[in-house]
């Protein structure tokens, strides 16, 4: 097997984690937020990177050789905060526990130390990660090296490959270098060539590959002042390339041999753990491999047959089924082979022998054979893609798992095997490599991998069973998510029709429209400039037009969307640039987008619900997203009249509950007050409105009713008095005045509010009325923020948790429903709490009189459910 190098930029990670997080410190007052935050993610980087070999590399010191070539090099940078310093010799003796080697070389820097290494490691054909936030060693990706940039602080990361760097930066690995010595570096005091930024950069480097080769052609470059300048700055980005060249041959002492990583004695991690009072990581030490544990890649041998020859004796009628893919959409993607173990046998079925097959056909159709199985969704859609219509589905180790631990991010089988000890199946990076590198190995790699992960799946199905009964979510588990998810497939495989012609219509009017709007805003500033570039829109708004400057970046004016939204009435240049973002996004995301998903022989979309992602239970959607086609605008709910039933003659049927999460809350509050408003069918938001103003029904204005609007589901968000302040414009105080008042008004649902929170540090996790748990770790954090946020969680998770089972149960009453009744209609989508059917228009009438019933029905709460419904020849016209 490869080995896999893993390259750590320690200076890189533990910044990240300093200022990503608020400063923490322990019993004895040591300053740990860094530490944690890097800890947290070299936990990750173990478990999903599975390194052979690994070390962490730092700076020496402020001084390098680089200082000789330009003594003001990195001359800009703070001083590094005392409460961070303090932390560096912390995280060492971490790292130390850990058994992970850590390197510094005087003189230079840990670009350097990672750079030679890693090309060490590139020589001899291993397989190396570089992790930190650095852009400058994206200069080392090639085939064989991948560069994880950490974003957003240090809790994602992206993998830069070549063939990523190419789709998202438009340049190649040993480019970046050139871009840098163009466009200089602010925070390194790089001073480049001035009035060239990056895009300048690249476009030049698209049409001469290097910086030498721009000099050469310099005089036949055009742009006066962009010629001039790299004329006059010539020695300067020749010195700035020479300063941002990782030194790939410096001095390093360590060699490759010396930096095995076999995993850590969990005795030294823990004590330390505790000594720093990471309490929340401790139980993550019991995922993790350690020295006296199995090695992972050690396997008990494991007896298999690959058949060429599917016979009826090969089934039990009780069988684990696996079927690979390797790419996520499965939609499209090939099915690489198919495992089946039962208590006598362990199989690997080859694609097309599956296939030819009329015997195995038959099994999988046959619902009185029980099948376990791992995504149930996806194992529907891949046979149905093949015309195998799999039934007789009893156990998803998906969405066991998924309920069982809803904060995971990862519940594949060999992660769900880890959390059980069963450790006797690689990940499968191991065996296909990840991104461009990703490939199908050998058929009896291939099918030793497959059985392995189908044996885990069988070997598990009593244990999460039972787990499940002991959390009481059986129920949840086998009644409400298992029959969704088969519904869920049908529906994705069935697709939903797209009107091809209309949405390119509707691209071209948007594309008149952003350009009227881009003239009207180049009139009003006066003159021609590159509207979607923040560094020329800056200067207009800021400098020319004097408008107040509400934020500054590194990089000049900020010009994001809350900082424009501040200054709607100070111009009205402003409201036209906000419309020309949002139509762009339009035009970019939903109709481009669209038209890239839309299958070319059938004009239908097929989306991909996400079942086993949030934690609330909500469905999401993907490839392409159709819960979050915009509404407010009136150009993007007319995206929607391009949805189309898939027959002439049929209709678009819509159907959404009203104010469900209110309802809910006035349910699980008990709130007598909330309950009988909803019984004797009075708008809750005028209700709001006359409590919380103290004033009569007749007097309750629009903008009183538009405030107790955003009051209601604010507390159902559990929203604070800033959040709410925000939201409408008005004061802190008059927001807690707000916030008071309601509870003054609906004492049941202060007092549930602070039952759930009083519960939920009892237990640890809060429940739906149908048993969804969610976990809350820091619901006794001692940080303020996250206490807060867990609080808050408590409060609103049972009621969007439960409004989310709740639309889940009504789409499987429903689709029974349809059946029952010999109906042709048929579920396309769930979108938050609508449901989208087509149907013939002839159906119409029992739909009006089905749908809402079913819908209102679907549970028993102590207040009415109510389903409203439009219907036409589109999406649109049912809304």
């Amino acid at each position: 097997m490869t080995n896999k190098l893993v390259l750590i930029d320690g200076n890189s990670i533990i910044y990240r984690a300093f200022f990503a997080l608020p400063l923490l410190n322990n019993d004895k007052g040591i300053y740990t937020n860094a530490v944690y935050g890097f800890t947290t993610m070299l936990m990750r980087i173990l478990e999903e990177e599975k390194p052979t070999h690994m070390l962490v590399a730092f700076d020496a010191g402020k001084t390098t050789f680089r200082h000789e070539q330009y003594k003001e090099y990195k001359g800009g940078r703070q001083k590094t905060p005392p409460e961070l310093s303090e932390q560096f010799p912390v995280l060492k003796e971490l790292l130390n526990a850990f058994s992970i080697p850590h390197y510094q070389i005087e003189n230079y820097e840990a670009d350097d130390i990672i750079g030679t290494l890693a090309t060490q490691g590139q020589e001899r054909n291993w397989d190396v990660t570089i992790i930190s936030g650095d852009k400058d060693l994206l200069q080392l990706v090639s085939d064989s090296v991948t560069v994880n940039l950490t974003k957003k602080g240090i809790s994602e990361v992206e993998q830069f490959t070549p063939t990523h760097m190419e789709e998202t930066m438009n340049i190649s690995p040993h480019q970046i270098i050139d871009m840098k010595a163009l466009m200089g570096d602010n925070s390194d005091n790089i001073p480049g060539v001035p009035g060239i930024g990056q895009k300048t950069a690249i476009k030049l480097l698209k049409q001469y590959k290097t910086l030498e080769e721009i000099y050469v052609n310099v005089n036949n470059i055009s742009g006066k002042k962009l010629k001039e300048n790299l004329i006059t700055y010539k020695d300067n980005a020749k010195m700035s390339k020479e300063l941002v060249t990782i030194k790939c041959d410096s001095p390093v002492e360590v060699t490759l041999e010396d930096l095995p990583y076999k995993g850590f004695a969990k005795n030294k991690v823990t004590s330390i753990f505790k000594d720093l009072g990471f309490q929340s990581l401790l139980s993550r030490l019991d995922h993790q491999q350690s020295d006296n544990e199995e090695d992972h890649h050690e396997f008990k041998t494991i007896d298999f047959t690959i058949v060429d020859h599917i016979t009826k004796d090969l089934f039990s009628g009780e069988e684990a089924l696996y079927v690979e893919m390797l790419t996520d959409n499965y939609h499209h993607a090939p099915i690489e082979g198919i495992g089946i173990v039962n208590e006598k046998i362990s199989i690997f079925i080859p694609t097309d022998v599956a296939l030819k097959s009329n015997i195995f056909k038959q099994w999988a159709e046959d619902k009185s054979m029980t099948k376990y199985v791992f995504d149930a969704k996806k194992t529907v859609v891949a046979l149905l893609n093949k015309d195998i219509h799999l039934r007789g589905i009893s156990f998803d180790m998906l969405l066991a798992s998924y309920l069982l631990n809803p904060s995971e991010n990862h519940h594949d089988i060999p992660a769900v095997g880890q959390r059980y000890g069963k450790k006797e199946v690689l990940f499968d990076e191991e065996v296909y490599g990840k991104g461009a590198k990703m490939k199908v190995p050998e058929q009896s790699v291939l099918a030793e991998h497959i059985v392995r992960k189908t044996a885990i799946l069988y070997s598990l199905i009593d244990e999460m069973n039972k787990q499940l009964k002991a959390n009481k979510q059986y129920m949840l588990f086998k009644e409400l998510e298992m029959p969704l998810a088969l519904i869920l497939g049908k529906m994705e495989h069935y697709g939903i029709k797209v009107d091809v012609a209309r949405l390119q219509e509707m691209g071209s009017e948007l594309s008149f429209r952003l350009e009227e709007i881009e003239k009207e805003v180049y009139e009003l500033a006066g003159e021609v400039f590159n509207l979607n570039s923040p560094k020329q829109l800056g200067p207009i708004l800021f400098e020319k037009l004097n408008l107040p400057v509400i934020k500054k970046t590194k990089t000049g004016y900020s010009t994001a969307a809350d900082v424009l939204e501040k200054l709607e009435n100070e111009h009205e240049i402003i409201p036209k640039i906000l419309l020309y973002r949002q139509l762009g996004k339009l035009q970019s995301t939903y109709i481009e987008g669209l038209l890239k998903v839309v299958n070319k022989n059938t004009n239908k979309i097929h989306t991909r619900f996400n079942q086993a992602l949030t934690q609330t239970g909500r469905l999401s959607s993907i490839e392409p997203n159709l819960q979050n086609i915009p509404i407010r605008l009136e150009e993007g709910r007319k995206i929607r009249q391009a949805f189309i039933p898939s027959k002439k003659g049929w209709i678009i049927f819509a159907a959404d509950y009203s104010q469900i999460e209110l309802r809910v809350l006035a349910h699980i509050a008990k709130d007598k007050k909330l309950i009988a408003a909803f019984k004797d069918n009075i708008d809750i938001h005028t209700q709001t409105a006359m409590d919380v103003f103290h004033v009569d029904k007749a007097d309750v204005t629009s903008n009183m009713r538009r405030q107790a609007k955003a009051v209601n589901f604010g507390i159902v968000y559990g929203i604070s008095d800033y959040g709410l302040s925000q939201n409408l414009g008005i004061s802190r105080k008059e927001a807690k005045q707000f916030i008071d008042r309601y509870f003054d008004s609906y004492p049941g649902v202060k007092t549930y509010m602070e039952e759930i929170v009083q519960e939920a540090k009892h237990k640890g996790y809060v429940n739906t009325l149908m048993n969804r748990r969610r976990y809350l770790p820091d619901i006794s954090s001692r940080n303020f923020n996250r206490r807060s946020f867990a609080e808050r969680t408590a409060m609103n998770t049972p009621i969007q948790g439960s409004a989310a089972d709740i639309i889940k149960k009504a789409m499987i009453d429903l689709h029974e429903k349809l059946i029952d009744e010999q109906l042709n209609a048929r579920m396309l989508l769930q979108v938050h709490d609508e449901l989208i059917i087509e149907a013939p228009k002839s159906e119409l009438t029992q739909l009006k009189e089905i749908v809402p019933m079913v819908m209102e029905n679907t549970v028993n709460l102590d207040v009415p459910l109510k389903a409203d419904y439009e219907y036409g020849y589109s999406w649109f016209d049912a809304k």
